[in-house]
């Protein structure tokens, strides 16, 4: 993994493929985990949370479209039509 395969800093849309090439950049030495949320303007915990979908549900854990069916607590039915 190079530099050139991060994506650009300004990124707005945040696919599965580039969440993954951060923590991919991140876990391989490349940036640290200090330079990915400045230079993404991330926080430390949504980093972290696309770190721990990755580990859990590969990379699929990070479509946003996916994201409450991998949520822990309480089922997806319940939680449809909350506020």
């Amino acid at each position: 993994m190079t530099e050139n395969d991060l994506p650009p800093p300004d990124t707005k849309r945040w696919v599965m493929r580039r969440k993954a090439e951060v923590v991919a950049g991140v876990r391989s030495g490349l940036i640290s985990l200090e330079e990915a949320c400045r230079r993404y303007t991330l926080s430390v915990e949504e980093f972290l949370s696309w770190q721990r979908l990755i580990d859990s549900h590969g990379m699929r854990g990070l479509r946003a479209t996916r994201l409450q069916e991998y949520r822990p607590g309480q089922p997806v039915r319940d939680r449809i039509g909350a506020d």
